[in-house]
């Protein structure tokens, strides 16, 4: 999330004015991310998406309350993670499939086709490595690296400590490390 700025006049208008294209602005901003951050604990794209959703019309339906949210990227977390856990106990007897397709887009000029298919072998192989951390290794992981939270907000959001926070991450860089090292055959 990187445009952090103007989310406070957003906020205002949302709740004063009921203004839908500030709450469009909002929905913009923070959607994505929070789509991303229930896809990781529920395993499903199309469930992500539909309880992201839900979390952006709980925001629109607490509209009068947010100004007195501190951090709405932390609120919008909190709201999704208990929403998440939510459906997980409700479907908790079903299996549910993962359909992450992650979209990376490659920014050099000049590309040869091996150096394409190097990179996409080296992003499979490094996102197989991410998916195999335990979940909440992997949350966090891709809480701070995708979505840019610092340890304090992931701590709020999964009611932990910062050490925990620190810990897990220091887990899952190593363990990334090491599996390309493996893969690479590197010292």
């Amino acid at each position: 999330m990187q445009d952090l700025s103007n989310i406070s006049s957003l906020i205002s208008d949302i709740a004063n004015y009921d203004s839908e294209a500030a709450y469009k602005k909002l929905f913009i901003l923070l959607f994505p991310s929070v789509k991303r951050f229930v896809r990781c604990i529920v395993k499903s794209s199309p469930v992500a998406e539909e309880l992201a959703a839900d979390v952006m019309i709980t925001l629109w339906r607490n509209r009068a309350d947010l100004p007195g949210v501190r951090n709405i990227m932390v609120y919008a977390f909190v709201i999704a993670k208990n929403l998440s856990l939510n459906f997980l106990k409700k479907n908790s007897r079903r299996q549910i499939v993962s359909f992450d397709d992650v979209d990376i887009t490659l920014e050099a000029d000049n590309i040869t086709p091996e150096q394409i298919l190097i990179s996409d072998e080296l992003k499979t192989r490094l996102n197989q490595s991410i998916d195999a951390l335990p979940p909440r290794c992997k949350m966090i992981f891709k809480l701070i690296r995708e979505d840019g939270l610092s340890y304090k907000e992931v701590a709020e959001i999964l009611d932990i400590s910062v050490k925990t926070v620190d810990a897990q991450l220091v887990i899952a860089v190593r363990r990334l490390s090491e599996a390309v090292k493996k893969e690479y055959n590197l010292s």
